[in-house]
């Protein structure tokens, strides 16, 4: 099972998070498929994912993403991708 918790944040706070979950063994190769789930369920625009966010996500269980991240303008400081433990 995936579980990732997603937060936005603004001025180091909190602003809005949701906690991903899908039924399937975690694979790398969907990770921009659980991206997508994740902005779309937070209703911003997906991020670019570059290969530092897929290394970061696998080698520390966590990945940010910053405004030059998004093609549009976004409205927070980050975007934050945590591997969330049962």
């Amino acid at each position: 099972m995936i579980r990732i918790w997603a937060k936005l944040v603004r001025d180091d706070k909190i602003i809005k998070d949701t906690i991903y979950e899908n039924p399937a063994v975690f694979n790398i190769d969907n990770f921009y498929n659980y991206i997508t789930d994740i902005a779309e369920s937070l209703q911003i625009a997906t991020p670019i994912t570059l290969s530092k966010h897929l290394n970061y996500f696998m080698d520390f269980n966590t990945t940010t993403y910053l405004p030059s991240d998004f093609p549009e303008t976004i409205d927070f400081d980050k975007f934050v991708l945590e591997q969330a433990n049962i």
